[in-house]
């Protein structure tokens, strides 16, 4: 499982942890790898990478995550805030940094995760939101690609493959993932402004938030958040 090793029970030093927050394609995922680069002690996890390790591992979490899905229905708030008590019931020991993506989305699940992080006495250090212009998202998410059989991933402009519209690893051609059409990204970031951006007022209520303006390259975004961590 991603976020750094397990820990025993015994614990004296227990390690802080921030928030990334941003709408689709604001990066949080790659500016959380250049941290985990840049850091010492920074360690990340997402929501999606839990849920894929308790499905896998066949925890009681993730048996039941996994019917929901199976389903074709969402993941209810409470399982995957169960998946984050389970990791840091072993993770959150010793100094260091752990960032979450992809929890809390909305307020209910912020009123949640401060009771998670009562429990193991973790300190909520920051909430950090990824501010990314309009324009900006819709370049990102619009010129996305995926190899659909091996899954490498490109973007038109920023990443492009040597040979257009073909992936570089297997030769296959590339596509749109199904969530970066038009259509779909419209909605999402409609979803995100009507749940997820009230997190930014919570967080401000809390004064633990910490706005980025995250148009640029992302080694600049994390320099500046490592600087302000």
């Amino acid at each position: 499982m991603e976020g750094g090793a397990v820990f025993g029970p015994s614990r004296s030093v227990v390690m802080d942890v921030v928030i990334l927050l941003g709408a689709p394609g604001s990066g949080k995922g790659t500016v959380a790898g250049r941290l985990v680069e840049t850091v010492k002690g920074f360690s990340t996890v997402s929501s999606g990478a839990l849920l894929r390790a308790a499905i896998k591992d066949k925890t009681a979490a993730g048996i039941e995550a996994e019917g929901y899905m199976s389903r074709g229905e969402l993941v209810p708030d409470t399982l995957i805030a169960a998946m984050i008590d389970d990791y840091l019931a072993v993770h959150s020991a010793g100094e260091g940094i752990l960032a979450l993506d992809g929890f809390p989305r909305t307020v209910p699940q912020a009123r949640m995760l401060d009771g998670i992080l009562k429990k193991h006495g973790v300190k909520l250090r920051r909430a950090i939101l990824l501010d990314v212009s309009e324009r900006v998202l819709l370049f990102r998410l619009g010129g996305r690609r995926i190899c659909p059989k091996c899954s490498a991933g490109y973007h038109i402009s920023t990443i492009p493959p040597k040979k257009e519209g073909i992936c570089d690893v297997c030769g296959t051609a590339l596509a749109i993932r199904a969530d970066d059409t038009p259509e779909t990204i419209a909605n999402r970031l409609k979803v995100y402004q009507e749940q997820t951006a009230p997190l930014v007022d919570w967080y401000t209520a809390a004064g633990v938030l910490l706005r980025t303006h995250a148009d640029g390259a992302s080694d600049e975004i994390a320099g500046e958040i490592a600087a302000a961590i």
